[in-house]
């Protein structure tokens, strides 16, 4: 079993940027890949970025170019970096990963983007 823990949500105008950090309990990025996803209130949860353990990512069309993910093995942290924000980004983030037949999630982040 792991367990996930984000952190690095919180008010942002818009332009702004922040950094979010997926915690896991043990080493498994260099096993399993990560992935971001985001839930704004009445909205299904989408996925925003994905990450391979080879390094291969992929993001959403409505935050390519703005977002980047990545990982440090090292300190068993993924992140999602993340620029000039949009109202429209303001969501509750999400780090999730897929093992032993099931998805493990983070309990989630809050990112709010106002002026």
């Amino acid at each position: 079993q792991v367990q996930l823990v984000e952190s690095g949500g919180g008010l942002v105008q818009p332009g702004g940027s922040l950094r979010l950090s997926c915690k896991a309990s043990r080493s498994i990025f260099t096993t399993y890949g990560i992935d971001w996803y985001r839930q704004a209130p009445g909205k299904e949860r989408e996925l925003v970025a994905q990450i391979t353990t080879g390094g291969n990512s992929n993001y959403a069309d409505s935050i390519k170019d703005r977002f980047a993910i990545s990982i440090a093995n090292a300190a068993n942290t993924a992140y999602l970096q993340m620029s000039n924000l949009k109202p429209d980004d303001t969501a509750v983030y999400y780090c999730s990963t897929f093992m032993f037949h099931r998805r493990i999630w983070g309990q989630g982040t809050q990112v709010s983007v106002s002026s």
